[in-house]
């Protein structure tokens, strides 16, 4: 059995694995009558997202906030669903759905029991004003915020991971990357962070049959925060 008890600091990521952005843009989409499938629409919308991002790490894109590349690719998004009567204060609002995430039903109750034990802090891509309004409207009891933004580095950058240990004051292996994304904690741990991996089956809606199983290499495997909690309590 593995040894955490030298883990000090729990670093997040937050879009999937905190909060639950496909039924939430969904419920958005369908408050707003928008005829479009909001299903496939939020899946589109978020699959923008990573080819973006990679353009900024290859230097082909200027460093951009996650606020404006959700906005280029929803202006893309409208023309392609044929979406042209939108007032700019309703695209400037739908864009800012990424700030009103609702989290997972564990999220909540899981982040707090770990708070008593661990510095946990958000590590996600997300720009900082995005992350402070999901903090707020979610009620995310982080101890501290890391952006890409604080680093003008997307992850799976190494400033982005090695950032959070020297910024903290830790080693790289006192912090846990905690992710549902295989890429992240794969990154993390070429930082020399330690990995945990959250099942979230139903990050991309019930239409897309996401692969949860466990992987080798990562320090730990959880179903969600609570049973995190409860392996890194033991």
């Amino acid at each position: 059995m593995k040894n955490f008890n030298d883990i000090k600091v729990l670093a997040f990521d937050v879009f999937g694995t905190v909060v639950d952005w496909h039924s939430s843009i969904v419920k958005e989409l369908d408050s707003m009558g928008l005829p479009v499938d909001s299903n496939q629409f939020a899946l589109d919308w978020r699959a923008g997202y990573r080819p973006a991002m990679d353009k900024v790490l290859a230097g082909e894109r200027s460093w951009s906030s996650i606020d404006d590349i959700h906005r280029s690719i929803l202006d893309d998004l409208l023309v392609k669903y044929n979406i042209l009567d939108l007032s700019e204060e309703q695209k400037v609002h739908l864009n800012l759905v990424w700030h009103r995430l609702d989290p997972w039903s564990d999220t909540i109750q899981g982040l707090n029991k770990l708070k008593d034990k661990f510095i946990i802090c958000a590590l996600s891509n997300g720009n900082i004003r995005l992350l402070v309004d999901m903090a707020k409207f979610s009620n995310l009891p982080w101890d501290y915020i890391f952006s890409a933004e604080n680093f003008h580095a997307y992850k799976p950058s190494p400033k982005t991971y090695l950032g959070v240990a020297e910024l903290l004051n830790v080693s790289p292996n006192q912090v846990l990357m905690v992710a549902a994304h295989h890429d992240d904690l794969a990154g993390a741990r070429s930082c020399g962070l330690m990995t945990a991996y959250i099942e979230r089956p139903l990050e991309f809606g019930k239409s897309v049959q996401k692969d949860v199983s466990p992987c080798a290499d990562n320090d730990l495997h959880a179903s969600d925060l609570l049973d995190l909690f409860s392996k890194l309590k033991n």
